[in-house]
């Protein structure tokens, strides 16, 4: 047995009436919790599914489908809401998702009948009183997965076509484990999820604080103030954290920054709060640190998809500013030549679909040191994707291709690195105005997921060019040249405030 669910079990044993999850209207017992598992978990295997996506809002039925599907060790594809809809179809494609338990079944529909897909809709998951819609596909073939595959987990992808990340139950037991003891979780904690649990890093937060009995509050995402994949409402963020009483919380970079500007602007601290953990992207050493004099209990971690989420944490009494903190017990670091970080411990079985086995160490595409007291420090990218503050993995290029094939549109270069949203210098085609130029980013953006759109744009001094180094000889962008070229006028583009500390 899983050791969730053996331990969601036990409590509901020694303390059937404990709150296991909630949201905002209802709380459900971890008695209920766990017989809802073994019903759902039934219900679902008669199905003979290859695999199911999950497709919801956060809520308590989200967990207890991803959990029935743990328990009954069926593959699971979480799908984020933010996904465009092609990044929807790849995945359940690649994966080859024949079942998709949802709350947009009209939109999932729309999107199997639209491909040529014969779809229709099963009789409603019943859960805690709510009807959830289930939908099966035939699906031309059944991609052939890595043995032992229990999560399916697509990020937001280096491209516009992302990765599908197949983990085990052992693995993600593992990291689940060891991130309840970093963070000392008790039956006291309350975790309240703030990113879609469909996020890696989410779903295993949930999954902490229940080996250690602890209880899950998941609102709808809108109710906590998070829109999509790169909005956030502070003020309803905060006060959740407040209402909740949450004593834990996951964030990236960009909420933090957000929840940081409403406690500097004199709103009061959630007293609650004992552990906010900041991953997914880069954060500036600045930016926590301050969050600390405001009373914000803020810990940075690291960690990747292919690892089963976290690797490396700050904990108290062991937290180093700038660092990314030390590995947790069951990992193990080494650094390649040039710095870049390699992996192991609680490994993937490979990318959808299955193919070369995946063999230890793992390279990590990070640049990274390690101090002599074994704190971690990631110092760059291997690679040209840069990943947003609110932990999004773009491709440059891949926007790049899409602008560069409007007709108004001559060469387009993209930033946005530990920032919100994308930065653009554009070089139009000969006498093209400005008015012109905002209608092919709209269309292009039409066709990207919001975290992969542009928001503004700068036009370029001159044509980039091979003979002042902006170029490679084949045409290639020299994207550190551009950065030089353009960074300040970039930067100047975020409006944002330096945080100092007082």
């Amino acid at each position: 047995m899983h050791p969730v669910i053996a331990a969601i079990g036990r409590c509901a044993a020694a303390y059937p009436h404990r709150p296991a999850l909630a949201d905002h209207k209802r709380a459900v017992s971890y008695r209920a919790l766990s017989g809802a598992i073994g019903e759902t978990a039934v219900e679902l295997r008669v199905r003979e599914p290859h695999v199911v996506a999950v497709a919801l809002d956060n809520s308590p039925e989200w967990v207890v489908v991803d959990l029935a599907l743990l328990a009954g060790r069926m593959p699971c594809l979480p799908l984020p809401g933010f996904f465009s809809p092609l990044q929807h179809w790849h995945a359940i494609t690649e994966a080859g998702a024949d079942w998709i338990v949802t709350d947009r079944p009209d939109f999932f529909l729309g999107l199997l009948r639209g491909n040529g897909v014969p779809s229709a809709r099963a009789p409603d998951l019943e859960l805690f009183g709510r009807r959830v819609a289930q939908i099966r596909a035939v699906l031309p073939d059944r991609p052939h997965l890595p043995h032992g595959t229990t999560k399916i987990t697509y990020t937001s992808g280096t491209t516009g076509q992302p990765k599908g990340v197949c983990l085990d139950g052992a693995a993600l037991g593992t990291v689940a484990g060891a991130l309840a003891a970093a963070c000392a979780l008790t039956a006291a904690d309350r975790h309240l999820s703030l990113l879609p649990l469909a996020t890696l890093l989410e779903n295993i937060g949930v999954y902490a604080t229940l080996l250690a009995g602890g209880r899950c509050v998941l609102p709808p995402l809108p109710d906590v103030g998070t829109l999509g994949a790169a909005g956030v409402e502070p003020d309803r963020m905060l006060e959740s954290l407040h209402k909740t009483g949450a004593t834990t919380a996951i964030t990236v970079p960009q909420m933090l920054r957000a929840l940081v500007e409403q406690v500097a602007s004199g709103a009061a601290a959630p007293a609650a709060l004992r552990f906010l953990a900041v991953g997914g992207a880069p954060v500036a050493p600045a930016l926590p640190e301050y969050a600390r004099t405001l009373g914000l209990p803020v810990y940075e971690g690291y960690g990747l998809s292919e690892c089963a989420s976290v690797l490396t944490l700050n904990r108290p009494g062991a937290q180093r500013n700038g660092s990314v903190g030390r590995p947790l017990p069951h990992v193990k670091l080494s650094f390649a030549g040039d710095g870049e970080v390699h992996a192991e411990g609680a490994l993937f079985l490979g990318y959808c679909p299955a193919g070369a086995p995946v063999t230890p160490p793992w390279p990590t595409g990070d640049i990274g040191r390690v101090d002599g007291d074994g704190y971690v420090y990631l110092e760059g990218r291997k690679k040209d994707f840069f990943v947003t503050s609110y932990g999004r993995n773009v491709s440059p290029e891949w926007i790049e291709t899409a602008l560069n094939a409007e007709p108004e549109i001559a060469q387009a270069w993209v930033s946005g690195e530990a920032r919100p949203w994308i930065a653009a210098v554009v070089s139009p085609r000969d006498g093209t105005p400005d008015i012109a130029v905002n209608s092919a980013i709209e269309r292009v953006n039409a066709s990207l997921p919001d975290y992969a759109r542009v928001q503004r744009w700068i036009r370029s001094r001159q044509p980039f060019s091979a003979d002042r180094g902006e170029l490679t000889a084949n045409g290639r962008l020299r994207r550190h040249a551009l950065r030089e070229r353009y960074g300040s006028q970039i930067e100047s583009l975020y409006p944002e405030r330096t945080y100092e500390i007082l």
